[in-house]
């Protein structure tokens, strides 16, 4: 069946005339039927762990609007809290996580060994979801890159320009170094337990790489995303591996060449034409809609889409968001994006 399914054809390479599309953050708030799901979890924390009402809101956007692949309902801080750090959701919010800001804060971490034991529930999830899909659906595992889970590790929250990982890169480099190591090694091994457990696809999320600038972009984003993909790699050479660094700009060129991974999610701040031609060159790449489009709907939305569509259609491509669909969305919207990229 892997050798029908569009995702992984476009994954190894193949031009399909029409591309296959999933949705970043489909299962989620836009959804009334996951706003339910979530009130009888109790808490976002709750649903995460609780793996047949995970499984449960990662069925749901694809028996809504069929699409090609499934992504695993999680969370990129579940990481951190496998480590050792605390962590809670604050309503209306968003994340709050205990800091690494010493090398004290560091010594209480956990062994990478250690993590499985909270994060088996997720695996568990990966296995419900393989044998619940259809056939011809794609299950995505994920991971939040170093860098950006380095990001909410040391500030304890989401921050605008990630000022305090910054800071703490500049200030004590091996203590930020060392940091970025021990999520760089748990994120393999998380991502080889979602492997085992039945995803067909890893994907690696650093949201805050556009952050990182020269050098630091290099050493900090485009090598932990090298050292991920050539582990797993080395263990699954047939799973392919999504990598995003968004907002990376011109360093979304080459970066697939540079870490190995098997397609490049572009965000919505670079052009599609541009990037067919800068970016696609190397191989399969992954967007990139707006994801305001979805709130805003209109021919503006079928425009686009087509648009997109058509800037990618010499090569491999995976339609999506150029960033997470966001929960005031019209979920009407998103049939009108599958329908202008199935042509319906």
């Amino acid at each position: 069946m892997s050798q029908t399914k569009t995702i992984l054809r476009a994954l190894a390479g193949e031009t399909l005339p029409t591309p296959p599309i999933w949705m970043m953050r489909q299962a989620g708030r836009y959804l009334p039927e996951y706003r339910a799901t979530r009130a009888q979890a109790g808490d976002f924390l709750s649903l995460c762990y609780n793996s047949e009402l995970a499984a449960e809101v990662t069925l749901q956007p694809i028996r809504r609007y069929g699409f090609d692949a499934a992504i695993l309902f999680a969370d990129i801080l579940l990481l951190p809290e496998a480590l050792g750090a605390d962590l809670w959701f604050v309503t209306g919010e968003g994340p709050r996580l205990s800091t690494i800001t010493s090398q004290d804060d560091f010594d209480k971490l956990g062994p990478v060994s250690d993590i499985h034991e909270t994060l088996n529930p997720i695996y568990e999830t990966v296995r419900i979801l393989r044998r619940e899909l259809p056939a011809e659906t794609t299950l995505i595992g994920f991971a939040g890159a170093p860098w950006t889970v380095a990001t909410y590790m040391i500030a304890g929250r989401g921050t605008p320009d990630q000022g305090p990982a910054h800071a703490l890169k500049d200030e004590n480099r091996a203590l930020f170094e060392a940091l970025l190591d021990r999520i760089t090694e748990g994120t393999i091994d998380y991502l080889a337990a979602q492997i085992d457990a039945g995803a067909e696809v890893v994907k690696i999320f650093d949201s805050w790489a556009g952050s990182l600038k020269g050098e630091d972009f290099n050493r900090y984003a485009l090598e932990p995303a090298r050292r991920i993909t050539a582990a797993l790699k080395g263990r699954y050479p047939h799973i392919p591996v999504i990598g995003f660094p968004r907002e990376a700009g011109d360093n979304y060129i080459g970066f697939a060449k540079a870490t190995g991974v098997d397609c490049v999610a572009l965000d919505n701040s670079v052009d599609a034409a541009w990037a067919a031609k800068h970016v696609q060159a190397d191989g399969c790449v992954q967007g990139n809609l707006a994801s305001s489009h979805m709130v805003t709907g209109g021919q503006a939305l079928v425009d686009e889409t087509r648009a997109i569509v058509k800037a990618f259609s010499g090569g491999p491509h995976i339609f999506n968001l150029g960033h997470g669909i966001t929960p005031d969305a019209d979920p009407d919207n998103v049939q009108r994006m599958i329908d202008a990229v199935r042509g319906d």
